[in-house]
């Protein structure tokens, strides 16, 4: 296995055990975004640029997105 992949494989162990014990949730969402992202470099290294497309649109973008807005609208971002 290639040291790149090796390194976001940990990157990625990381991310999720981090996501999982923060008590911001914004800071939770963030990492979240980071988790997503490694995910797409991952599936591009695995030659599934489709996938990889995919997880940076949706996993990256969109859910992102969708989060930071239902944290706004439940006030759990102060403005």
């Amino acid at each position: 296995m290639k040291t790149f992949s090796v390194i976001m494989l940990i990157f990625l162990i990381f991310s999720s055990i981090i996501v999982s014990s923060m008590k911001s949730l914004l800071g939770a969402i963030i990492v979240f975004m980071v988790y997503s992202l490694i995910m797409a470099i991952l599936w591009q290294q695995l030659n599934a640029p489709d996938l990889a497309i995919t997880e940076a649109a949706v996993g990256a973008g969109i859910t992102t997105v969708l989060f930071i807005v239902t944290l706004k609208r439940i006030r759990g971002v102060k403005r």
